[in-house]
């Protein structure tokens, strides 16, 4: 558990924290780095539950150059990237487990995926995922991503621990 100023805890009741994570907490949670991380904060995580955490958007993002360069948009498929990497913080943070200690998840479904509005260069994405079912270590989420609290992506996903030597999963 980590107790370092970078991970603080609010209590609402008596069964559900609130947790947030900077980027240095985020980055013992996934195993992901530049230029792939895409999740800069947690504003706030319910083990169990859900997950609200923001990607800022900025003109140096890598794909940006070769994504339309005379009206950059960010790519669909990295948004439900950034939807998915949060997704996995609210798995190892309900499992209690690190991805070194208990082995990464991998991204192994999406269905429902829906693009409403292009998001540029100066957006702030908010990233909201909930736990729809954790079933063998195989997690589902419903999530969204609103730019200025306008829906801009959809998506049903799933999540798997990756497979061991012997063929069998690593549970988070």
């Amino acid at each position: 558990m980590l107790t370092t100023p970078e991970r603080q805890q609010t209590p609402m009741n008596d069964k559900t924290d609130i947790e947030t994570l900077d980027i240095v907490a985020i980055l013992r949670q996934l195993p992901h780095r530049y230029p792939m991380l895409l999740v800069d904060r947690v504003l706030e995580c319910r083990r169990g539950e859900s997950i609200r955490a923001i990607k800022n958007v900025t003109y140096n993002e890598p794909f940006f150059p070769g994504h339309f360069p005379q009206r950059p948009v960010m790519p669909g498929v990295m948004i439900v990237e950034a939807l998915a990497q949060a997704a996995g913080i609210l798995a190892f943070m309900t499992a209690g487990a690190l991805p070194e200690e208990a082995g990464r998840l991998y991204f192994v479904g999406i269905d429902k995926a829906r693009f409403r509005r292009p998001v540029e260069p100066g957006d702030q994405l908010l990233l909201e995922a909930r736990i729809v079912r954790n079933f063998k270590g195989i997690w589902q989420f419903s999530a969204q991503a609103l730019v200025d609290g306008s829906e801009a992506a959809t998506a049903e996903m799933m999540v798997a621990p990756e497979m061991n030597r012997a063929g069998g999963r690593r549970t988070p």
